[in-house]
């Protein structure tokens, strides 16, 4: 798929990883509509963002993805204002093991209802063009992660559901294929819950084991993981794919062993 003149909605899309997204499908040309529940930080990426690219290819919209409602507004304020969609990243993230309940809604949730929406709007058959979709998941969603448990168990889930609603896609001929990234450490806000106790609870005290760990595998800059975006999204031939980001490995991809039933038999 070509970028440029696609319309792209991006989740937690005013900092960190989601704003390097945004930076990349601008610069493929596309059009790009930002949610973020953070009302101060998207608009000041708007207004960054339109000091380099004309203001209209870009929509800032405020949006708890948590809130069912919200996330289905926020859909149709991007379908409405664009005409169409193309591209979704569902990437909205949070790492909270004392208010787990929260972390489950908004990276496991909000990543799945956000999926449906999106086929609603894109798949073939219902009005649309077909399209990618990228769902975020994590190193973490590929292995224990001791002290963030709950985070673990939502990026595994993020795989999981990515995976299978792949096949089901390309079954049906929804047009749209499925695809996962999972970074490794990032240099994000998020890296800065870490070290708070409202959002470690009883991990709290192993903050520093975990950043060992950072030390020991590096933490990558956010442009390299939306490098790994914008290869998903051109290359017509992944569907179901695991893409795998690291300091040592760079950009590659989580093999499995062949299902005894595929979409092709």
């Amino acid at each position: 798929m070509h970028v440029n003149g696609k319309v792209a909605l991006v989740t937690g899309a005013a900092q960190g990883i989601g704003r390097a997204f945004v930076q990349d499908l601008l610069e493929k040309g596309a059009k790009v509509a930002l949610v973020d529940r953070n009302g101060e930080a998207g608009e000041e990426s708007k207004a960054a963002l339109d000091e380099q690219f004309e203001p209209q290819r870009t929509l800032f919209i405020q949006c708890d993805v948590a809130d069912q409602e919200q996330l289905k507004g926020a859909f149709n304020k991007a379908v409405e204002h664009f005409g169409r969609l193309d591209i979704l990243v569902n990437n909205a993230g949070v790492n909270n093991e004392k208010d787990w309940e929260s972390t489950i809604h908004i990276n496991l949730t909000s990543v799945i209802r956000g999926t449906y929406i999106g086929l609603e709007y894109m798949r073939k058959g219902n009005g649309g063009d077909g399209g990618v979709i990228i769902n975020i998941s994590s190193m973490a969603g590929l292995m224990p992660a001791t002290h963030q448990p709950v985070y673990c168990a939502t990026k595994h889930g993020i795989i999981g559901f990515t995976r299978s609603m792949a096949m089901a896609a390309e079954m049906k001929n929804y047009g749209v294929r499925l695809n996962t990234i999972c970074p490794g450490f990032v240099n994000t806000p998020i890296l800065q819950s870490i070290d708070k106790e409202e959002n470690m609870g009883q991990y709290y005290a192993y903050k520093d084991e975990i950043k060992d760990m950072m030390k020991f595998y590096g933490v990558m800059d956010p442009s390299l993981i939306a490098k790994g975006l914008i290869m998903l999204i051109e290359d017509e031939t992944l569907n179901g794919e695991v893409m795998k980001i690291t300091v040592s490995q760079g950009i590659h991809f989580q093999k499995y062993n062949t299902l005894p039933l595929t979409s092709t038999q």
